[in-house]
């Protein structure tokens, strides 16, 4: 089973259209939840991807309650992706099917969302000279991280 990125109501179409690129390198399928802050058919999403649209595997929801429900009980973990995460991206064993999951650049996750996951919610180091990093960065440092515990199957 592919890892899987989730992005919470995103904003911007570049951010979504650098982490299909990102999907599509790896195999790893992208969910988007609904309001997202662009239309797909935006030029800027379609430029940031590409022509990689084609090899990526995208899934929409009209909430994560839809989002959690479509993805049924034997779900793998959800991975929480905020700044004041208590473990670090690294100290997460990552296994086939896990979820990686980023909110909107502007106010990252809902905190219903974190306070119900906290104890999944991870975060990225960085020093205080920033208030986060890149929505498709962060994307990409994790996604990489948990390929590299999984031995990057079925890449070369």
């Amino acid at each position: 089973m592919p890892l899987h990125i989730v992005l919470h109501e995103p904003l911007i179409p570049a951010n979504t259209g650098n982490i299909a690129r990102s999907c599509a390198a790896t195999g790893a399928h992208l969910h988007l939840i609904h309001p997202l802050g662009f239309s797909t058919d935006d030029r800027y999403l379609k430029r940031a991807g590409l022509d990689y649209w084609h090899a990526v595997k995208v899934h929409h929801y009209d909430s994560f309650e839809h989002f959690v429900e479509a993805q049924g009980e034997n779900a793998g973990t959800f991975y929480f992706v905020e700044t004041w995460g208590e473990k670090l991206y690294t100290e997460v064993s990552f296994r086939d099917g896990d979820y990686i999951i980023l909110g909107k650049e502007t106010t990252g996750l809902p905190t219903e969302l974190t306070d119900r996951y906290r104890e999944q919610t991870i975060r990225i180091p960085m020093s205080g000279a920033t208030r986060s990093i890149n929505l498709s960065n962060c994307a990409a440092i994790v996604l990489f991280e948990g390929l590299r515990q999984l031995g990057f199957p079925g890449l070369s």
